[in-house]
């Protein structure tokens, strides 16, 4: 037995939603099913399953090179996995194109910022907003009914999303002047635009200050009172303890814990995974 290791302390979080650990009489909506994704020799994700549930915030947490951007990746059709499969709202989203997972209901952020730096805050909301638009190329050509109808559609919604957002001021001006955390919101602002029934939030605090990880945590308790369920990757405990339902932790590619905030921070496994330690060091 080596030295014993403190644990690390996360604040109890007096905001943090209280929820039953059982899943019983609970809606799935998405389905992780003993993923496995290799590339060549490397194994990026080994049998991980967990269930998302809807109208819940759910954290996917682990240690650098845990897997978790490689999962979103995954879920969302940027990577077919090799074993296993994914069910979204009770369809099977395996081999689907990221477009056809999209129009399904799934959006996500990403950990490097994706915005068209030279259009306006309301340009790109209005990209996420074509996703479902239904125009024909001919109808936006000559601009019929239709395609006019459509697009003042797009700009009202990419209006009300700033709004939601917290940054209507800066609806006219160019992504790249946007500030940092400004940035962090339009993406997410045009993920919404798209209409999700799930929304997958990429390390969304990044770079954030205390103050603006606060103002974000409210963010996400405000998407999921619209009715948005939420899968987020972060690694700040304190938010994530501070708004998650469950949390479902990986390290090295494979599912080690999953459970209620509380139940995960007492988790001699996660202690270890987190410390860099043997299990039986942790105590």
């Amino acid at each position: 037995m080596g030295e014993t290791v403190q644990k690390p302390t996360v604040p109890e979080q007096a905001g943090a939603p209280a929820v039953e650990s059982t899943s019983a009489g609970r809606e799935p909506l998405l389905e992780v099913d003993h993923v496995t994704l290799r590339f060549g020799g490397v194994v990026a994700l080994n049998d991980v399953d967990f269930t998302l549930y809807k109208g819940e915030i759910l954290g996917l947490i682990g240690p650098n090179g845990a897997g978790k951007t490689t999962c979103f990746n995954a879920m969302t059709g940027i990577y077919q996995p090799s074993e296993g499969e994914i069910r979204f709202r009770g369809e099977r989203i395996t081999g689907k194109k990221k477009h056809q997972i999209t129009k399904m209901g799934m959006a996500r952020t990403f950990q490097n910022i994706r915005l068209f730096p030279e259009m306006t805050a309301l340009e790109n909301i209005q990209v996420g907003a074509d996703a479902h638009h239904k125009t024909s190329v001919i109808s936006a050509l000559f601009r019929l009914p239709r395609h006019r109808r459509e697009e003042r559609d797009g700009i009202e919604k990419a209006e009300r999303l700033l709004e939601f957002v917290g940054i209507p001021n800066r609806m006219h001006d160019a992504a790249r002047n946007l500030s940092y955390g400004e940035q962090r919101r339009l993406e997410i602002a045009r993920a919404l635009a798209t209409d999700p029934v799930l929304l997958c939030l990429d390390e969304p605090a990044a770079g954030f200050n205390p103050a603006e990880k606060e103002e974000l945590l409210q963010l996400i308790r405000k998407i999921r009172d619209q009715g948005v369920t939420v899968l987020l990757i972060e690694h700040d405990m304190r938010l994530v303890m501070g708004v998650t339902d469950r949390i479902v932790v990986l390290e090295f590619g494979k599912k080690i814990a999953e459970g209620l905030p509380a139940e995960v921070r007492e988790d001699h496994r996660v202690i270890a995974a987190y410390l860099g330690v043997p299990d039986d060091d942790v105590a």
